[in-house]
């Protein structure tokens, strides 16, 4: 496979005008190559402002629709730039730039049509056991609607082969697409793989972390979906 295979990292962003101008100022230095793709939610902040820097492409939802809405928003313009290969990387400054280059070699090699990140597998830093435990319980919960038992069932940070697999389409337009992705690398048959990603826990990032009762929404709101389809 080419190495010259186009590659978009696609960025939803929602409300983060703290970190995101340092995040995507990161992914513009090691990966000038490829295309930056930032998809904002609606932010009710200064998110968008933030993100508008030379060598990125911004896109802006009119309405807040969610998270995994502004990642199929990415995918699908990550198509009419003609990119064989999409990176789904966060904007809230927990993901390691450095991870990206691993995830598309495998994919540049044809080892897997999509590279999913680790945390468990790589290093985290200040990661709270209540976080521990809730990945934990999803790990379980991602094996009994899907039967693919996985080290890390909910990170941010993939790579999938998006030449080969055009119609992969994120339904769930919130925090529950994270387990639909799992459910379309099964109906899809792709081969998978997990590899070790860092993440950073900070004190800002903490800050908006997810709560027992929104991660209880999102198993509602992935069987909901399922239910409708």
């Amino acid at each position: 496979m080419s190495k010259d295979a186009c590659v978009a990292i696609v960025v939803p962003l929602y409300n983060e005008e703290m970190v995101v101008g340092k995040v995507l100022q990161e992914l513009r230095e090691k990966y000038s190559e490829y295309k930056i793709i930032v998809v904002d939610d609606c932010s009710t902040d200064k998110s968008y402002e933030a993100a508008c820097l030379g060598g990125v492409y911004i896109l802006k939802h009119m309405v807040n629709l969610g998270q995994g809405a502004a990642l199929q928003t990415g995918i699908e313009f990550a198509k009419k730039l003609d990119c064989k290969y999409v990176v789904m990387f966060d904007s809230d400054g927990q993901h390691d730039p450095g991870d990206i280059a691993p995830f598309v070699e495998v994919l540049h090699e044809n080892r897997a049509d999509i590279v999913l990140g680790s945390r468990f597998l790589g290093k985290t830093e200040n990661m709270p056991v209540k976080k521990k435990y809730l990945l934990k319980l999803s790990r379980v919960f991602t094996w009994m609607s899907t039967g693919l038992w996985l080290t890390d069932s909910h990170n941010g940070l993939r790579a999938f082969n998006l030449g080969k697999f055009p119609h992969f389409e994120i339904t769930q337009n919130r925090m529950a697409h994270a387990s639909e992705i799992i459910s379309i690398i099964k109906n899809l048959k792709m081969r998978h793989v997990e590899m070790p990603c860092n993440i950073r826990y900070t004190e800002y990032s903490l800050s908006k972390g997810q709560s027992m009762w929104n991660s209880i929404n999102i198993v509602i709101d992935y069987l909901i979906g399922n239910m409708i389809k």
